[in-house]
């Protein structure tokens, strides 16, 4: 029985989908003037699981991501680098794609780009000023009026009244109630517009998912995703005017994953302290950020740095370890039932540190029984890689992932292969000196040995 933290509630509640085997998922995608950073990264590989467990638990998922093509930001970063904004937004885009199919990210099944759906937004904020939810300031801005709904903030857990508490006030103030939110900015000469009953202008950041979800989900979402930086004000603004738009609205979980730390901070472009997805894949596996992310509970902050990626990258080099050099049988009916163990986490609100632990156990299996029964090792090392991969892990050759013979130049590769050669020579010859001689030179390559039974297995630092 799947259980889900749903943070309009603020506790776990039993899955139980608007449509029977089908899940509408809506995840709030990225803003693309500037490459994907971890952050980025981890909120889309939880969803990425989560995508691949309902589907093999049988759930045929309709799995949406939008993509904001147009905002400030972008604008700026085009003035900036002197760029149209088309080229820009499609060499982000493209820029994207590459991080998260590197990442071993699913692409979703739909991928809106929000300049598409102007019209959508416009008869959305149409129909919001009919009923007296919006108005037009004196600036031909278009407004959401807090005010006239009487639930803002019960997501986020929050009241109007609080929420006003402690705001300084500007003068000139536009705004009916300080909280009201621009749902279609009326645009400056030379900046991208479009027509409207106000004027030229371009949607407000909200707006944008209420639209998507309306085209594709109509009135019926099982979860509405992002990290938990988007709660308010995106997530309650756009809430609220959802069902301000179409009261029949159901969004029956809203899910919410941790923020990255970076130096005890939250990750900010403005501290200077986020690092890209690309730079990060230059150096580590993939499998090895898809861990470090696996080893915290989605809805907990994640603290990245190189300590604790390389505890990562220390953890996942054991499973492989113990998966080489075996030949995986299928057979899951031996000993312990870890796959009951596995459904059981994932279906505590997918507690993928219980995970970990369960592979663990599986490792351990695996390595007790190679030297003792080779068959029984090789039937665990089929139900560890089985599982692992329904969360995308444990995919690639173990000798491939330990060795990391892509990082190394053919010609190197050789002499390591050649210098391991030589000192199981000497070492049966009992010339231990010699050998150890090999092991540091061997060292100064990188590479660290393991001498097992019936071979010398070798890894890449």
């Amino acid at each position: 029985m799947l259980k889900i933290f749903n943070t309009l509630s603020k506790k776990k509640e039993i899955f139980k989908p608007i449509n029977t085997n089908k899940v509408n998922l809506y995840v709030c995608g990225v803003t693309v003037y500037d490459f994907c950073h971890i952050g980025h990264g981890r909120t889309f590989f939880v969803f990425d699981i989560i995508v691949r467990y309902l589907r093999f638990r049988g759930f045929k998922v309709k799995y949406i991501r939008n993509i904001t093509d147009i905002d400030n930001k972008i604008i700026l970063k085009s003035i900036k680098e002197k760029t149209n904004i088309n080229i820009l937004t499609t060499n982000m885009i493209n820029a994207m794609h590459e991080d998260f199919s590197l990442l071993g990210i699913l692409p979703p099944d739909e991928e809106p780009r929000i300049t598409d759906y102007i019209n959508n937004i416009i008869e959305i904020i149409s129909q919001l000023i009919d009923s007296k939810h919006a108005y037009i300031n004196e600036n031909k801005d278009v407004l959401f009026s807090v005010n006239s709904y009487c639930d803002y903030g019960i997501l986020s857990g929050q009241s109007i009244k609080s929420l006003q508490s402690g705001l300084r006030i500007p003068l000139n103030n536009t705004k009916r109630n300080h909280l009201d939110f621009l749902l279609w900015k009326n645009s400056k000469n030379n900046e991208p517009s479009w027509n409207s009953p106000w004027g030229k202008g371009r949607p407000g950041w909200h707006i944008e998912c209420s639209a998507i979800n309306n085209v594709f989900f109509k009135n019926a979402i099982d979860i509405h995703g992002g990290g938990s930086d988007l709660l308010f004000p995106h997530h309650e603004n756009e809430r609220s005017q959802s069902m301000c738009f179409n009261n029949k609205l159901i969004i029956n979980f809203w899910m919410h994953v941790g923020i990255v730390i970076s130096n005890n901070e939250k990750m900010s472009k403005s501290l200077g302290n986020t690092y890209l997805l690309r730079d990060i894949l230059k150096n580590y596996n993939a499998e090895v950020l898809r861990y470090f992310f696996l080893l915290t509970h989605y809805r907990h902050p994640v603290s990245y740095n190189e300590k604790n990626l390389q505890q990562a990258y220390i953890s996942l080099k054991y499973l492989y370890t113990s998966l080489y050099n075996t030949y995986p049988v299928p057979n899951i009916d031996e000993g312990i039932d870890f796959e009951h163990e596995f459904y059981n986490a994932m279906n505590d609100d997918f507690n993928t540190p219980k995970v970990c632990s369960i592979f663990f156990k599986i490792a351990r299996k695996i390595n007790l029984f190679k030297r003792e029964n080779a068959l029984k090792a090789n039937k665990f090392a089929f139900r560890l890689q089985s599982l692992g991969k329904l969360l995308g892990f444990l995919s690639q050759n173990p000798e491939d992932f330990l060795q990391k013979k892509y990082s190394f130049k053919e010609s190197t590769f050789i002499t390591i292969e050649k210098l391991i050669k030589k000192r199981n020579i000497l070492r049966k010859c009992k010339l231990w000196k010699e050998a150890d001689d090999i092991r540091k030179k061997l060292a100064s390559l990188d590479v660290i040995l393991e001498d097992c039974p019936d071979k010398t297995i070798w890894y890449r630092k």
